[in-house]
């Protein structure tokens, strides 16, 4: 039997997991996780959504693929950087929902970022990180939305980004409980919405994979770190930080009892992975690097740029942050929080000629030593743990896009690009991020029980999921596929196999409906964009 089905669960860790396993709140998962193999699934060299789910459905890292964050910016000049959401024709590896349906094996992809735009393939596809007019107008094959807006538990509103709902959790306090508790019954209706989407593609389509993510558990951990993590809790707490665990458990119930009917109705035929595409942990602070850049001498900023708040939210703010560096005196800026990098700028000023790569690659260096030496006024240590050119953190055809300096941050947190009058902040209270230890856990006919995989990397579930498949592998991939997962007798009876690989990140696939697709309005990028502030990826 080949069929197969990813959850997906942004951001899972066993950090949060496992509290609540021992505390009998998501039963089904414990049980799939003590009966399947598990292992630590290590996330992209920066382990942010985009760049991570998409090397997790392409067997590729970002050197190669070519996704390095939310936006993308082309073109830039000293009066205009146009900067654009990045969207799946931007993916410049075959991705899995392409391979599988050339293969004569249909698959459904559903919330994955990046997919907004994907041509036409034989599958189905529901994109996430998108408006609910996007939303509607984009599902693939278009047939299938009058079927999707029917379904029992499905609210296209729930199942779209809201800006207001998503904006919480960069808030600096904790919600009030009413608020914090229909927050948290708004992430719910979320997770039922997709939820009823697989499970429709899991009984009534051909697909021989249905992949899902599910982001409640992402959301969660970003605003309320404090609760969710036992180290964090108060020793002493009060009845609302009772209450809102108690509410934080009620959502784990529910998406434990959805996962529970998925498999179910998937049967025990199919095999189930369980994945997540980072890993998450506390911040404690804001690192301001274009505040530090400024300082080194690298970024100037003009005569009125404001000092920033990571709590601005308003439409333009992205682009009025872009407005607020004079480019023509900059030759270094980081560009959004997410991604975590530092771009240098090149060729916009008539004023210095052009950088030669030799002289490219000196700046950055330069740039990267005193980053390194660079010490917390406060404390007198070092803030930033690790500096990556380009080079290191992103080797492949599509390096000459990723920033210049990748950096890592002590706390394990997202930079702030915004003007402020102190490099190192700390924040009014614990937050959650991202690490790089994310989840993976696996059950089925000719998966090995009580298993532990050790570490793994991302870029082995498609390889995986491919295998599962009776699929053959291309050999363009990175990953491997995790045969230590599966049984001998099944590795035996079924050897890995490999092909070659289709030399398009789209091949055209005979069958599919030519329909074009909906593009994004200027407005619905920005509605996008501010949902992305909202999660602290940009500001």
């Amino acid at each position: 039997m080949s069929k197969t089905l990813l959850l997906g669960l942004d951001g899972a860790t066993r950090t949060s997991l496992d509290p609540m396993f021992e505390l009998g709140i998501m039963p089904f998962l414990r049980e799939f996780t003590n009966s399947g193999s598990t292992g630590t699934l290590m996330s992209t060299v920066c382990p942010v959504t985009p760049p991570a789910w998409t090397s997790m459905i392409t067997g590729r890292t970002p050197g190669h693929h070519g996704i390095y964050d939310f936006i993308r910016v082309e073109n830039q000049t000293l009066d205009h950087i146009p900067f654009r959401l990045a969207n799946a024709p931007d993916i410049r590896c075959e991705p899995l929902w392409s391979i599988t349906g050339r293969m004569g094996k249909p698959s459904a992809f559903l919330n994955f970022p990046n997919t907004f735009l994907a041509p036409p393939f034989n599958g189905y596809m529901v994109p996430g990180f998108v408006t609910s007019r996007v939303l509607r107008a984009s599902v693939h094959p278009r047939s299938y939305w009058k079927r999707i807006k029917d379904l029992p538990g499905f609210d296209l509103e729930k199942a779209a980004w809201d800006l207001d709902e998503n904006r919480k959790t960069l808030m600096t306090h904790r919600l009030d409980l009413p608020s914090l508790r229909e927050w948290i019954a708004y992430m719910i209706s979320k997770e039922r919405s997709w939820h009823a989407i697989a499970r429709d593609l899991i009984t009534g389509s051909a697909c021989e994979l249905v992949a899902v993510v599910f982001e409640g558990v992402d959301r969660l951990q970003h605003m309320l770190w404090d609760v969710l993590d036992p180290e964090c809790f108060p020793a002493n707490p009060t009845a609302d930080d009772l209450a809102a665990r108690d509410a934080i458990h009620e959502y784990f119930r529910v998406l434990d009892g959805l996962l529970e009917d998925l498999v179910k109705v998937a049967g025990p035929d199919v095999r189930t992975f369980i994945a997540s595409d980072h890993g998450s942990g506390s911040t404690t602070e804001l690192f301001h690097i274009n505040s530090w850049l400024a300082e080194a001498g690298y970024l100037t900023w003009t005569p009125d740029a404001a000092y920033g708040s990571d709590e601005q939210m308003s439409a333009g703010n992205m682009r009025n942050q872009f407005a607020s560096i004079d480019w023509d005196a900059t030759v270094a800026y980081a560009r959004t929080a997410s991604a975590n990098g530092i771009y240098i700028v090149d060729g916009l000023s008539k004023k210095r000629p052009p950088l030669t790569p030799e002289g490219r690659r000196r700046l950055a260096d330069e740039i990267a030593a005193r980053l390194r030496a660079y010490l917390d006024p406060a404390t007198g240590t070092p803030v930033v743990t690790s500096v990556l050119h380009r080079d290191e953190a992103y080797p492949g055809a599509a390096k000459e896009e990723a920033p210049d300096l990748l950096v890592t941050l002590r706390d394990g947190g997202f930079v702030s690009i915004t003007k402020s009058d102190r490099i190192v902040n700390p924040r009014p209270q614990v937050k959650g991020t991202h690490r790089p230890e994310g989840v993976l856990f696996a059950r089925g006919p000719g998966v090995r029980g009580g298993a532990s995989l050790g570490r793994t990397s991302i870029v082995d579930v498609a390889p995986t999921l491919l295998y599962s498949m009776d699929l053959p592998v291309p050999d363009d991939f990175e990953g491997r596929v995790l045969t230590e997962a599966f049984t001998r007798d099944f590795v035996e009876a079924r050897p890995v196999r490999s092909c070659a690989a289709s030399g398009q990140a789209y091949p055209e696939q005979p069958g599919t409906d030519p329909e074009a697709r909906t593009d994004l309005t200027t407005d619905e990028q920005n509605v996008i964009i501010e949902r992305l502030k909202a999660l602290g990826y940009l500001e």
